[in-house]
């Protein structure tokens, strides 16, 4: 095929008033192809019920499943000494994540668990001469991305079945800080997040790839919004971990001195 254009969303984490906002930059758009959210969608924000409803609105729109994602299906609050991404299961700041977990799968119901169950774990497409490969971490684990390293040994390995490709391209979400970074003829790219920034930038973020030949454009758009109406939304409903995420959204750095 000739050409094409991603629209990207990762980590949204319920944060509607910055997802509405990343749509409608999406939307000014006539030369999206193909719209892709990376996942995290609704655990950790104040409004999981209404992101669920935006989501399943969307056309055109291939989702990936997250670690968060994957938890809401595992009901991992239900587990005997839960635990995420490594965290001490004793740590009252990974109970309270947990707590929030729960508060989540409440607020989207089953219909929230069956869209999580929908989602894919990677998408590949290969464009031109181009191998698109997106996950929200990693097609082997969803809560760490590869290394340079490991993406290259991953490249070695499916290069074989696409003697065709000349670049390849592996996109992720999952950190909340943007990455690029190449090695040989693969780059590895993170806009950083929509919903829930860590890199002491608090816009949000939308992403659009762009694939033509042998080339690509990487263009990451950063982007105001209305803060207060997710800290508001916070501090109205008060979920799990609420404080603690009203300084993330406000500060865009992971703050649990609360």
């Amino acid at each position: 095929m000739e050409g094409k254009t991603f629209a990207i969303i990762t980590d949204i984490h319920s944060n509607v008033a910055s997802l509405k906002r990343a749509l409608e930059i999406i939307e000014d758009r006539d030369d999206i192809d193909q719209k892709i959210c990376l996942g995290d969608c609704f655990a950790l924000g104040p409004s999981p019920k209404e992101t669920l409803e935006i989501l399943m609105s969307l056309e055109n729109c291939i989702f990936l499943r997250g670690n968060h994602d994957r938890y809401l299906i595992e009901r991992l609050w239900e587990q005997e000494r839960p635990s995420l991404e490594g965290m001490n299961p004793d740590d009252p700041i990974c109970q309270a994540i947990i707590a929030n977990e729960e508060w989540t799968a409440d607020q989207v119901g089953d219909a929230g668990v069956e869209f999580a169950k929908a989602m894919h774990i990677a998408y590949r497409e290969v464009v031109d001469n181009t191998l698109v490969e997106m996950t929200h971490a990693w097609y082997q684990r969803d809560d760490m991305p590869p290394t340079i390293t490991e993406a290259l040994n991953w490249r070695n390995h499916v290069k074989n079945a696409h003697p065709e490709v000349n670049q390849y391209l592996f996109i992720h979400g999952h950190v909340h800080i943007p990455r690029n970074e190449t090695g040989e003829n693969l780059t590895i790219l993170c806009q950083g997040a929509t919903g829930l920034p860590f890199d002491e930038d608090p816009r949000g973020s939308v992403a659009f790839l762009t694939v033509e030949g042998e080339s690509f454009n990487w263009d990451v758009v950063r982007y105001e919004y209305d803060q207060k109406i997710t800290i508001d939304l916070l501090e109205d409903r008060q979920p799990p971990f609420y404080q603690n995420l009203q300084n993330t959204v406000k500060y865009a750095a992971i703050r649990n001195d609360v």
